[in-house]
């Protein structure tokens, strides 16, 4: 048996950063939306264990830990010894990227075992938030609203089909780092109606100033109706009214910084 999963980019809409709380984490209000493009994990069984990575982003996780093997450890832990597996991962999203590269993979992984084994996706719940705070809305994979760490989820509509564009300027930033830098101060609930924000972007700019050059350039594109760095960067969005302004975009982006990594894609 051979299982892919995709392994969709995550965006958040909006973040609002409420509180530190006691145990190190953050209080959050944030909209989740995923992208019909991503990172992808493939699942075979095999005569022993392997885990393979390939893709444009490969070279950034070699001598790391990752999530996905992260992944498959504790859903054997909870739900018995695995058979060995073949596993890889092939990463089309940049790393520490604000976008749920590592969150989505491991979300990859636990649905490519549930699969297999034949668990349901809510059984998974406690492991996903045991993994990372952005692991439950990406094992769900769908546009919602999320509080506590995240992991409190609440279905958002109205988002599928909105063209994209993803652009990162080829800088990893910390998310620890990022929320070390947060000033602090709550400026106020995620309401549907209400002006939304990242509270996380002045951090983000601090670390690394050229997401203020990356957002300016989005938000002069004929077409945005919203320009924003998603989740703690360096990625920035921009939402477009139409695929042909966003391919625009896309070409003047590509031709006048080639260093760039850029994604047109939509929501699901």
């Amino acid at each position: 048996m051979t299982i892919t999963e995709l392994a969709p980019a995550k965006i958040n809409l909006a973040l609002h950063v409420r509180a530190r709380r006691p145990d190190g984490y953050h209080e959050i209000e944030t909209l989740f939306a995923f992208c019909r493009d991503g990172d992808a994990v493939t699942v075979a069984e095999a005569a022993s264990d392997s885990f393979t990575i390939t893709g444009p982003f490969a070279d950034a996780l070699i001598g790391q830990g990752n999530l996905v093997i992260a992944a498959r450890d504790a859903f054997a832990a909870r739900f018995g010894t695995l058979r060995p597996l073949a596993i890889t991962l092939d990463k089309q999203l940049p790393v520490a990227s604000g976008i749920g590269g590592g969150s989505a993979d491991a979300a990859a992984m636990l649905r490519a075992l549930a699969r297999m084994r034949g668990v349901g996706i809510d059984e998974m719940a406690e492991i996903a938030l045991a993994l990372g705070s952005d692991v439950p809305a990406c094992l769900a994979g769908e546009s919602a609203y999320g509080r506590g760490r995240g992991e409190q989820l609440t279905p958002a509509e109205g988002l599928t089909g909105r063209p994209v564009l993803l652009v990162n300027p080829g800088v990893a930033v910390s998310t620890a780092a990022v929320f070390a830098g947060w000033d602090g101060v709550d400026r106020g609930p995620l309401e549907p109606d209400a002006v939304s924000r990242n509270d996380l972007e002045a951090a983000a700019r601090t670390i690394a100033p050229v997401i203020g050059n990356v957002l300016a350039i989005l938000a002069a594109h004929p077409g945005v109706t919203l320009a924003r760095m998603s989740g703690s960067g360096a990625t920035c969005f921009a939402l477009f009214d139409s695929e042909e302004t966003r391919a625009d975009a896309h070409a003047g982006i590509a031709l006048g910084h080639p260093d760039w990594w850029c994604l047109e894609t939509t929501f699901t």
